[in-house]
């Protein structure tokens, strides 16, 4: 029994509602069903820096591979605080996330699996948009299915669940439950999300429809998931109900994202592949692993090379050694100096300054040329090809700084609310046109977010001043030295 308030309370169990419907019953087979998919992916690649995984809800004769697939992607050994169950609702249209702070423990025919209730309980007070809705967990599949699998991955130590259905199409609603659950996406928990895709296509549309829904989850843009989603809708597609049922979880945890996850597809199946029978309706499954990156960091000895590599590619060109020149040797003669960032495909901005006063500045967006040739490329750039300023001479470049910015992978965004003023750079980009302004420009002006996204639109951009709110919008943060 648990206590409250000094009053003993009767455990709660939210019995196995599913058992003998989309899984096994009994607990002998049901162990065995399950182990017989695991072991399929037994050699598959383990994650050590896994925050989430996107795993199907259906029968397990249907979609059980593809929950293997998710779910061999956990490190054997890692162990979690908890694990965040968030799915949606198949029965119940709530207009909301429902968190089952009631229930104790949830129950399958492999025994009782711990509700973190402290956890469920701290979400409900965090925000409105949260609250316990019975009718939302009573007869619901989608999160019951997963902890079969749970049980037997982490069959010594199954870390507590916390079973969230999101029912809401608000935007800003979905904003606000990503911004609750952020502080506890984090390195010592796990978030599973379940969903299957599309619904009721024949296989070859399925086919194609999941493609193009599976691509837009791996880019981690919530916009260009968003926008596939309601052109599949539109696509006249016969038979088809939805693209992913679980596209409300899916969002959140899309907006939880930053440039710093990246999103590895794992598996595909349909339901054709399982059953041949019928072809003209089927349920589409994917596996993804969402994994959380080391930061981008650059040591005082990655950024002194940097520099020595930027100032010899502007001496090399002086000296008529064109674009290959003794700046590669620098870098191949401090090998032990070089650390794996240097090498990391990333863009940069090269300014240079003569006497306090900007004297060129060319950057590279993009991500397809390694760090230290992007520096060497973009300071040879500033120095000789801005078209504001007079190719830089020897005699100057004596007096001549050099400030890099390194930028992180760009993001897009759809609203102002999640540009960070002094933090982030804006890259607005609509057509042909486009232009930027970089993080530390915000600390030269008294500009307010708006003041800076409008004279990037009109400046940069040539949109003019109201250009940018029908564009695309990026942001990107930047190391600068």
């Amino acid at each position: 029994m648990n206590t409250c308030n000094g009053q003993r309370k009767e455990l709660t169990v939210r019995p196995a509602t599913q058992a003998g419907r989309f899984y096994e019953g009994n607990a002998q087979r049901l162990s065995a069903e399950v182990d017989s998919f695991l072991v399929l992916h037994a050699n598959d690649k383990k994650w050590n820096h896994l925050a989430a995984i996107i795993v199907p809800h259906a029968g397990y004769y249907f979609s059980g591979n593809v929950a293997a697939a998710a779910y061999m992607s956990i490190p054997a050994d890692k162990q979690y605080k908890r694990i965040f169950l968030l799915g949606p609702s198949h029965h119940e249209w709530l207009d909301e996330v429902s968190v089952n702070m009631e229930a104790d423990y949830y129950a399958t025919p492999l025994g009782q699996v711990k509700v973190d209730v402290e956890t469920a309980q701290k979400l409900i007070e965090a925000d409105s948009v949260f609250r316990y809705r019975p009718e939302a967990h009573d007869r619901e599949h989608c999160l019951e299915v997963q902890l079969p699998f749970l049980q037997r991955r982490f069959i010594k130590d199954i870390p507590p669940i916390i079973p969230i259905i999101i029912s809401t199409n608000d935007y800003q609603k979905l904003k606000r439950i990503a911004e609750a659950l952020k502080p506890y996406f984090t390195e010592e928990n796990l978030f599973v999300i379940s969903s299957d895709f599309s619904h009721y296509p024949s296989y070859e549309d399925a086919c194609t429809v999941d493609a193009k829904t599976g691509k837009a989850l791996e880019s981690g843009d919530v916009g260009q998931f968003i926008s596939t989603i309601e052109k599949n809708a539109n696509s006249g597609i016969r038979n088809l109900a939805t693209s992913a049922c679980g596209e409300f979880p899916i969002i959140t945890l899309l907006l939880m994202m930053d440039s710093n996850y990246e999103v590895k597809h794992l598996l595909y199946q349909n339901s054709g592949d399982i059953d041949d029978h019928d072809h003209s309706r089927v349920v589409g499954y994917h596996a993804f692993a969402v994994l959380r990156g080391t930061e981008f960091s650059l040591s005082a000895d990655d950024k002194r090379l940097l520099k020595q590599i930027a100032l010899t590619s502007i001496k090399d060109s002086l000296d008529g050694k064109g674009t290959v020149g003794s700046w590669q040797l620098v870098l191949s003669s401090l090998p032990k100096a070089n650390s794996q960032m240097l090498t990391a495909k990333c863009g940069a901005f090269v300014s240079l300054h003569k006497q306090g006063r900007l004297r060129g500045c060319i950057g590279h967006f993009g991500e397809d040329v390694p760090l230290y040739e992007i520096v060497a490329e973009m300071a040879r750039a500033a120095a000789f090809e801005d078209p504001r300023f007079l190719p830089v001479t020897k005699e100057e470049l004596d007096d001549i700084d050099i400030e890099i910015s390194v930028l992180t992978p760009m993001r897009r965004i759809q609203s102002l609310d999640e540009f960070l003023l002094h933090r982030h750079g804006i890259y607005i980009r609509k057509g042909y046109r486009s232009g930027t302004f970089l993080p530390q420009v915000a600390d030269e002006v008294n500009w307010t977010k708006e003041e800076f996204v409008g004279h990037c639109s009109q400046d940069k951009a040539g949109l003019g001043w109201d250009g940018w709110k029908d564009a695309e919008l990026y942001v990107y943060e930047a190391i600068v030295f």
